[in-house]
């Protein structure tokens, strides 16, 4: 599986070029920008390409994917995008219940559909609120994704476990559906306040080794490292590649 680096984890280190030739450096060879990223296009491309960097996925907002799709579509064309990915619903925007977020499922349909109409692949990244159980009993995510074969699913792995999910069980039962992974990782006993609980990945409490059969078995072919809050993102980017490069990720 190809290393990727979700750029979301370095925003507070501009600017992005030194962020790409220091991810270059480090051995990174794949990155997924996000929102802001796409405002200065021509010069993020100038920096993937001075340093043999691609971006086969991409994160964007919502907003632009319903109201501005061919937007989405041309900047994932002139990045060689494969997978545009949305990747967040704000709390008062989120369902309470299943017919709700079948609702919202229906909702990303027509944005799945002029995406492979364009030849591109769609996907939802969740966190940790699509896999609270609903008033019935069932989860957000399951709704979501039966709206259409179509919508795929950038898997959160972490966030998944912090909703109480039985991790390997969903992704077994969800092979079909995982088209990239998420690979976040948590710090024990509420270590690291000051990085939001997270750490480095292969440096907490996430089984990773014991995921991996499961995680093989999906649709992904993209593992990306994120971090919402890394005091360092350059030590964060080199700690997570040797940690995952045991499971053959690299």
């Amino acid at each position: 599986m190809k290393l990727s680096f979700q750029l979301y984890s370095s925003r507070n280190f501009p600017p992005v070029a030194d962020q790409i030739a220091a991810l270059a450096a480090l051995g990174y060879r794949n990155v997924e920008p996000y929102g802001p990223i796409y405002t200065e296009l021509e010069a993020f491309k100038t920096a993937l390409d001075a340093h043999g960097v691609a971006a086969p996925s991409g994160h964007f907002d919502l907003s632009m994917l319903e109201n501005d799709l061919p937007r989405a579509i041309d900047i994932a064309r002139q990045l060689n995008m494969q997978l545009v990915i949305a990747p967040y619903l704000v709390p008062g925007d989120r369902p309470i219940d299943r017919a709700g977020w079948i609702a919202f499922g229906e909702r990303l349909v027509p944005v799945a559909e002029g995406l492979r109409h364009a030849g591109l692949h769609f996907a939802w990244h969740n966190h940790d609120f699509e896999f609270v159980s609903l008033p019935d009993g069932s989860l957000p995510i399951d709704a979501l994704l039966a709206a259409s074969p179509l919508i795929g699913l950038e898997l959160d792995v972490a966030w998944a476990v912090r909703g109480g999910v039985d991790a390997a069980a969903f992704i077994e039962r969800n092979a079909e559906r995982i088209v990239a992974i998420h690979m976040k990782d948590m710090a024990a006993d509420d270590d690291l306040p000051e990085e939001q609980g997270w750490t480095d990945v292969g440096h907490g409490t996430m089984p990773w080794a014991a995921l991996w059969p499961s995680i093989e078995k999906t649709r992904s072919s993209i593992a990306v490292m994120e971090h919402d809050n890394p005091v360092s993102f350059k030590r964060f980017a080199e700690n997570s590649a040797s940690g995952v490069a045991p499971l053959g990720v690299g």
